[in-house]
């Protein structure tokens, strides 16, 4: 079964050791964030179990609840943002690291939006799991608006804010998101 664990501004999904094990928990994460981005939070598990190519018994000794897999899908989301912010702020110069950090979150947003229906609002997960969004964030932003990338004015609740706004609208196609995300990105450019 799998655990959540968070302390000091970190969340993670603890993973089986054996390396068979591994593997088919990731896949089966895999497939369930990818069955929950396009059917939501209450999507066949069956179907997550044949997408991750193993069986149903196989999910329930993962994931023994519908809530246990959803929660674990959305932490490693967010621990995958955090890495993302990391790597971006640590290999890219300022206004690359904000871009990429943008677009990984939009990728972010939207299995967000598919899993969110499934959680409790008040719950100690959600609030750990914003509270990393926030703090991975603030080092990139911090950083670009030092070295005059970005406006001095933009705040990373405005960031978060912004792209909850974006992945709440129904584009035509992928193509006119990708085209709104740089628009919206670009608008925090300092000029």
């Amino acid at each position: 079964m799998s655990t959540i664990t968070t302390d000091a501004g970190t969340v993670a999904v603890r993973r089986p050791q054996r390396a068979d094990a591994r593997r088919n928990f990731d896949a089966l994460l895999a497939a369930a964030r990818e069955v929950f981005t396009e059917q939501g939070a209450n999507a066949s598990l069956e179907e997550i179990a044949r997408r991750a190519g193993v069986g149903i018994a196989t999910l329930y000794r993962n994931f023994p609840t519908r809530d246990d897999l959803v929660e674990a899908v959305y932490v490693d989301e967010v621990e995958r943002l955090a890495v993302a912010a990391r790597e971006a702020g640590d290999t890219l110069e300022a206004w690359a690291a904000v871009q990429a950090y943008l677009r990984r979150f939009s990728e972010y947003m939207a299995t967000k939006r598919a899993l969110i229906e499934g959680f409790t609002k008040d719950s100690d997960v959600l609030r750990s799991c914003r509270a990393v969004v926030y703090s991975s964030g603030q080092p990139i932003l911090d950083r670009a608006q030092r070295e005059g990338a970005v406006r001095a004015d933009v705040s990373i609740e405005d960031i978060v804010k912004m792209m909850a706004g974006i992945a709440g609208v129904a584009f035509a196609d992928e193509e006119q998101r990708d085209r709104v995300l740089g628009l919206a990105i670009d608008g925090l450019r300092a000029r």
